[in-house]
């Protein structure tokens, strides 16, 4: 191989010149003399065209660049296809100048400069012949992309100079060349970096460039459920072999599918949730990069972007049901900063409290509250507290103002809201009890006792019977230690009134209870993503195992007979340590719905939380 010296020193290969200058070929074709004009096109779209020659014609293009009107938009686009980048240094220099030129002075060609660039924010695709056969390849040399991509956010700066408006028209594109999700990993991570580095220089963008961004990402995330990435995870432990991409809209590209042959620690088996892992990295990175310089928080740039972020949140997250990581990126910047975490509360118990929203989304927003105070270990207890002292007192008020009224019954249509935030506060309670107990034991059973659970559980429009069984089963177990509240009689005649036989079209009857009636979902869950996963260590709660045996409850309390003991039958003889309780995803309707099981209370010795089903 000759070197760049070498090779730009050496003589050129004979070609078949064109007579005259660019000037004078682009005249003659005006004038319908087009022989010049076809040898320059032929020349232009060799592929061994040498480096010193394409020099020329760049600066003979660039002192005639007034002529390059739309009439010669097909000459333009060939000289907007040729391969700058893997040229040598002073081509990529005399192009630069070239499309400089070329925008300033005709601005009718912005629209193709731009899409020329943003079309090398991926890596090359490359064409393999084996056999006959066309395999198709995106790994470029990853020693060079580096430096492609900076010379292509010079070139977009630099057409920025000369039209200012560059913004307005580069964000369209922007949309437009990105990636199908079907794409390789690298394709994808590749473009999403770029982007994400055009708000740096753009700053006006970045708001779009999010929403655009964590639009794709939800597509990925709705279509790789919990589920689905754990099978493929088991499946591949199981056979210690890569199990096969799915079929339909989101098969892999032909690159990832070698890539994902052989078995890695920190890869997902499951091809989206491969995709969506690295992408979800470089968006984390990102948000770090920004908020830190030197290791040093910037509270100025964090609260900005936070900003930003939150407005793409309400937009896009929200109202998304069932998202398992994407969301994570507010949860991540909420880290920084006590203030921003609060600030996201605050937020969220206002879509919470707005009676003009949509039922969705306040409902969604309750879910979110009761999912980031449970999870995030970056929470003082004073703040989940101070939460708990907003929520409830919100719940009993809605009591009243439904005991008055003519819906005091149990509707989730009507009274969803409500619902989602009893649901809300009783996971909260699930996940702190024993930190609201810390320290001073009797100052703490007073704060609980004053929340009143009991009346939130006894009231007519019957929580327990809307909110997921997992919970409501915890919940129980935990106020009955504590004698808060007593709630397995309400269990008992909730699921006594169930009448779970549909009709079923193939015949006979379908036994089907619906075990989630609002639909909820805790969108902070356990993030199972490997990679971006490791971002999270320290700052997420991860659910330790209940041993009511350790729960120690106030000396008033022990020795109190109540008379909710005396009075329910179900539960005299039974051992609150005496059985070991989980409750599995495939268990419920055995140890939940049946009418003979739920009337006798479960008793909870050690609880393994993360492995409810919360859908």
């Amino acid at each position: 191989m000759l070197s760049e010296n070498e090779f730009l020193s050496s003589p050129p290969r004979k070609t078949v010149r064109f007579g005259g200058t660019v000037s004078e070929t682009l005249k003659k074709y005006k004038q319908g003399d087009t022989t010049d004009y076809d040898l320059l096109m032929t020349q232009l779209v060799d592929p061994e065209i040498k480096d010193d020659q394409l020099i020329n014609w760049l600066q003979e293009f660039r002192a005639c660049v007034a002529q390059l009107t739309k009439d010669f938009e097909y000459l333009v686009s060939k000289i907007l296809k040729l391969q700058w980048l893997s040229r040598s240094l002073l081509v990529v220099e005399e192009y630069l100048a070239f499309l400089s030129n070329l925008v300033s002075a005709q601005t009718v060609y912005l629209r193709s400069c731009l899409r020329m660039v943003v079309s090398n924010f991926v890596p090359e695709r490359i064409v393999i012949h084996e056999n006959g056969v066309d395999i198709s390849d995106s790994e470029d040399d990853d020693e060079k992309l580096p430096q492609n991509f900076d010379t292509c956010h010079r070139a977009l700066q630099m057409i920025a100079k000369y039209v200012p408006s560059t913004p307005q028209f580069l964000m369209p594109i922007l949309t437009e060349k990105f990636p199908f999700v079907n794409k390789s990993a690298r394709t994808l991570e590749c473009y999403v970096h770029n982007l994400l580095r055009i708000t740096v220089y753009f700053p006006g963008l970045r708001r779009e460039i999010l929403e655009l961004v964590i639009e794709k990402f939800l597509k990925l995330d709705v279509n790789a459920s919990r589920n689905d990435i754990e099978d493929a995870e088991e499946t591949i432990a199981d056979n210690g072999l890569s199990s096969c991409a799915e079929e339909g809209l989101f098969d892999m590209d032909e690159d990832e599918k070698a890539h994902l042959t052989l078995p890695n620690s920190d890869m997902m088996t499951h091809p989206v949730a491969e995709r969506l892992d690295i992408l979800m990295c470089v968006l984390l990175a990102y948000i770090k990069d920004v908020c830190y310089v030197n290791g040093e928080l910037m509270m100025t740039k964090t609260k900005d972007l936070y900003r930003d972020l939150l407005v793409v949140f309400d937009k896009l997250v929200l109202p998304t049901h069932a998202s398992c990581h994407v969301q994570f990126f507010m949860f991540y910047i909420c880290s920084f900063k006590l203030g921003l975490a609060e600030a996201f509360l605050d937020h969220l118990w206002k879509m919470l409290q707005n009676p003009n929203n949509p039922a969705v989304i306040r409902q969604a927003a309750a879910g979110y509250i009761g999912s980031f105070l449970a999870r995030a270990t970056y929470i003082p207890l004073v703040t989940v507290k101070a939460c708990l002292d907003l929520l409830v007192p919100w719940l009993h008020h809605y009591i009243d103002s439904q005991d008055a009224g003519t819906r005091g019954y149990c509707d989730v249509v009507l009274h969803g809201s409500f619902y989602c935030a009893c649901q809300a506060v009783f996971y909260i309670f699930i996940f702190h009890c024993k930190q609201l107990l810390d320290g001073n034991l009797k100052k703490g059973f007073t704060y609980l006792h004053n929340l009143n659970f009991e009346r939130m559980v006894m009231c007519q429009l019957n929580p327990l019977k809307v909110c997921l069984p997992s919970v409501v089963n915890l919940f129980a177990a935990i106020t009955r230690k504590y004698q808060l509240v007593f709630c397995y009689t309400i269990i008992e005649q909730n699921n006594r009134q169930l009448i779970p036989v549909v009709r079923s079209s193939a015949g006979g009857d379908l036994v089907q209870v619906c075990t989630n009636p609002l639909d909820c979902f805790f969108p902070f869950d356990p993030y199972i993503l490997k990679r971006s996963k490791k971002i999270f260590e320290g700052i997420y709660r991860v659910w330790e195992d209940l041993n009511l045996q350790d729960i120690q409850v106030p000396q008033k309390i022990k020795k109190q007979d109540t008379a909710e003991d005396e009075e329910d039958d179900f539960l005299k003889g039974e051992s609150l340590h005496s059985e070991t309780f989980g409750i599995m995803p495939s268990s419920f309707e055995s140890n939940v719905q049946s009418p003979n099981s739920v009337g006798s209370p479960v008793t909870f010795h050690c609880i393994n939380f993360e492995q409810l089903s919360m859908r």
